[in-house]
This record gives structure tokens, C-alpha cells and sequence, in this order.
């Protein structure tokens, strides 16, 4: 069923808000609240109710409802002091006022513009596999298509990051074209975190895990930051199981075994991991925002600080930062026997272009793709998007073997 009110149209089954008949952006849980609001507008919707809803019953802030709200209205044209759809009603909490007609799904066609908007994937698996020294790791599936392996990487929770405003959309977009699995690495999100050991090998050990519950054979394996040494080591072991392999934002040697300004870097920001580790307003976040998304929305950076306190301890994010900080793979590079594609952006505030650079030319014949952005993760809003998924899905779909 689709809704129509006003100028807009809200399309469940791809998870579009049209505007005048053209899709305009809108992040994965503000649609979800907006949709809501819209299917409940006979009543007032109190804050628990959203919660429950669009939230699945986390604890959430008032001040982060308040800003989904925002970002809703925003997305429809709807002022906070006009309210002329959503309004709010003191003490209770939010009705969707205006005539809206429900219409019939009929079949839609996505314009070919819109291919890099988020939309996406409408479930995800999550199952539980061992890792070779008994950790139990987390790992999910979802989408449809060539199958691609996201490597794990610092930060990750797989329920949190389905409903994440800066992890899914890219989620969606991926599992557009990809039967896309992910996992959460030791010490963080959904498996084992009381874990001393977070030598390389172990993530390693983690991906093999997951690999092979999942029952994969051949695939693409997309690494992005900590994940590219992984995905490199992985690589490296089992180069017959890869038929691709995409390396996103990554780096040769980690911030500690680099000298000068990058190692001072990585030694400040243990400094405000162990002072601000999932402090809404502490200068750690202020600093992550401004390394990973300095052009990232609101609700994206107050995204971290939630992820940042369901994934993990301060103490296990620093140990882990700690480890992957010294990572070296500069002996992986030139055995490297798998189609490679680095990819990395111009101006990347977590890992500059050099260690982008040095990864494409010590690895025999690999492609590089330059991205015009100064963000670590590429948000859905910047022009980086589509060259980011157009370069990966030419680069894997164009030659990939089926085997």
C-alpha cells in the first residue's frame, strides 16, 4: 500500500518518498518513522510508542527522537513551527495530520537516477558461528545477487547498524546487487567481548569462521579501513576462494608503526577513547565525527555515540585500537594473486591517500578509484556515492565468475 498526501508519496515496497513523482533522499529510520506516523495517523503516537516502532524497543534519548522528528519533517516540507503534517501534541506526543489517500501497489520502476539512493533489503539473518580458538562471532546475511563478503572492522553491531542512518543506507545499496555477509569481529557487537588476543591472525580466524559457516565458496571480499589488512591476510591464505577483492579507505602499516604526525594521531586518539568512549557531547566524539564524517549529518554523528556504546567497552575499544594500530601487512602485498580494487577518497581524515596509494601500486595490476570526499565512510548526500558503488559493481559484476 502506498500513501499519497499532498506532493508526496510514501512507497513502502522500495522504501521511496517521492516528491512530485521524483525520489527525494531520506535516510532508512526516518522512513521508518515517517511511515508510522502515517499508518497511525487515526491517534496521537506517544514516545513509546516510536520507540517500539522504529526504535524495536532500545533505549533511545529524547533528543534523539526529537531529531528523527526533525529530519521527518524536513523531509516532507513540514516546518516545526507550522506543523502542517506532523504536529506535535504536548505531553503525548506526535499525530500525522492532513488528508492522505491510500493507493493500491502497482508495480514501480526505480529511476535509473535513484540507484544510489539508500532503499533497501528488507531483512537481515543474524546466526552464531566459533571462531578456531572458540570465540563466538556474529554474522548476518542479507540481499541478493553475487555473493560479497564485508570484512569486520572497529565499530560494528550487526542489529544497531541494520537500523543505523550511517550504516544502512549502505547496507541497502550493497544488497541491491550482492548476497552480502557481514560479521561482527571479536570484541565487538553481538560476539564474544571479553577477549585478550586481537592479533591479526585471530580477525583472520574470525572471517575464515564466518566464511564457512555461512557455506561460501567463491566470492568477493569487500575490506573498508581495519578490514583491508584482514582482507589482505585472508587474501593472502585462500586466494582461490576470492574471486574479487575490493579494498576501501585502508593502509599499508597502522598509525603506531608510522612515524611522525600519524602516529601522534593514533597515540591522542587512544587518549579520548579512554576519556569519551560513547559520551554523547565529549570531545572523542566530537573528534571521531571530525576524522570519519566531518561532512556527515546530525543524526549520522549522534549514530556514533549510540553505536559507540552498545558495541563494546572504552577498555576493549582501546585495546582493539591499540592492535589495529600496529598492524603491518607490507610483506602480503606483492604475493598477492586476486583482482584488486582500491578505492580511496581524497581527503580522508582517518587514513590518508599515501597509504591508499602505496596499497594500488604495490599490488600487481590492481585498480585504483579515486573518491572526491573528505569522509571515511561515504554518506548517501555527497556526489562520492554513486562513483563508489558504480566502481565496485562494474569492477565485481563486469567480469565475475560464477563459480
Amino acid at each position: 500500500m502506498r500513501y499519497r498526501f499532498g506532493a508526496f508519496e510514501l512507497v513502502p515496497e522500495t522504501r521511496e518518498l517521492l516528491a512530485d513523482g521524483r525520489p527525494r533522499a531520506i535516510e532508512p529510520q526516518v522512513f521508518d518513522l515517517l511511515h508510522y506516523l502515517v499508518c497511525e495517523r487515526e491517534r496521537v503516537v506517544s514516545q513509546d510508542d516510536l520507540i517500539a516502532a522504529v526504535w524495536h524497543g532500545r533505549i533511545v534519548s529524547d533528543s534523539a527522537i526529537s531529531a528523527r522528528i526533525s529530519a521527518a519533517r524536513a523531509a516532507i516540507d513540514d516546518g516545526g513551527k507550522r506543523q502542517d503534517w506532523i504536529r506535535t501534541v504536548a505531553r503525548h506526543g506526535f499525530r500525522f495530520i492532513g488528508p492522505v489517500e491510500p493507493v493500491e501497489a502497482t508495480r514501480h520502476r526505480q529511476p535509473a537516477a535513484e540507484a544510489a539512493a539508500p532503499g533497501g533489503t528488507p531483512h537481515q539473518r543474524v546466526a552464531f558461528c566459533r571462531s578456531r580458538d572458540g570465540t563466538r562471532i556474529a554474522y548476518a546475511t542479507s540481499g541478493a545477487g553475487y555473493p560479497m563478503v564485508k570484512a569486520g572492522h572497529w565499530l560494528t553491531h550487526l542489529e544497531h547498524d541494520w537500523h543505523s542512518p550511517l550504516w544502512r543506507p549502505l547496507l541497502s545499496r550493497l544488497g541491491q546487487r550482492f548476497a552480502l555477509l557481514r560479521y561482527d569481529q571479536r570484541g565487538n557487537g553481538l560476539s564474544d567481548r571479553e577477549i585478550s588476543d586481537f592479533a591479526l591472525d585471530r580477525f583472520v580466524e574470525d572471517l575464515e569462521a564466518a566464511v564457512d559457516a555461512a557455506g561460501l565458496e567463491r566470492f568477493a571480499l569487500y575490506g573498508t579501513s581495519q578490514g583491508v589488512p584482514i582482507a589482505l591476510a585472508y587474501a593472502g591464505r585462500h586466494p582461490e576462494r576470492l574471486s574479487h577483492l575490493v579494498l576501501h579507505g585502508g593502509f599499508v602499516k597502522g598509525r603506531l608503526v608510522r612515524s611522525g604526525a600519524d602516529r601522534e594521531q593514533g597515540l591522542a586518539l587512544l587518549t579520548l577513547i579512554r576519556h569519551g568512549w560513547g559520551k554523547a557531547n565529549s570531545p572523542f566524539i566530537k573528534a571521531f565525527a571530525t576524522l570519519f564524517i566531518p561532512d556527515g549529518s546530525r543524526e549520522q554523528i549522534e549514530s556514533l555515540a549510540e553505536l559507540q556504546r552498545l558495541t563494546t567497552s572504552a577498555d576493549n575499544a582501546a585495546a582493539l585500537r591499540w592492535a589495529i594500530d600496529h598492524f603491518d601487512v607490507s610483506d602480503l602485498l606483492e604475493k598477492l594473486a586476486v583482482p584488486t580494487l582500491v578505492i580511496h577518497a581524497n581527503d580522508d581524515g582517518v587514513q590518508p591517500l599515501e597509504q591508499g596509494l602505496e596499497l594500488a601500486s604495490r599490488i600487481a595490476d590492481a585498480e585504483f578509484l579515486l573518491l572526491e570526499s573528505r569522509n571515511h565512510v561515504i554518506v548517501p548526500e555527497e556526489p562520492a556515492w554513486p562513483v563508489l558503488f558504480e566502481g565496485i559493481e562494474r569492477f565485481v559484476l563486469g567480469a565475475a565468475a560464477p563459480g
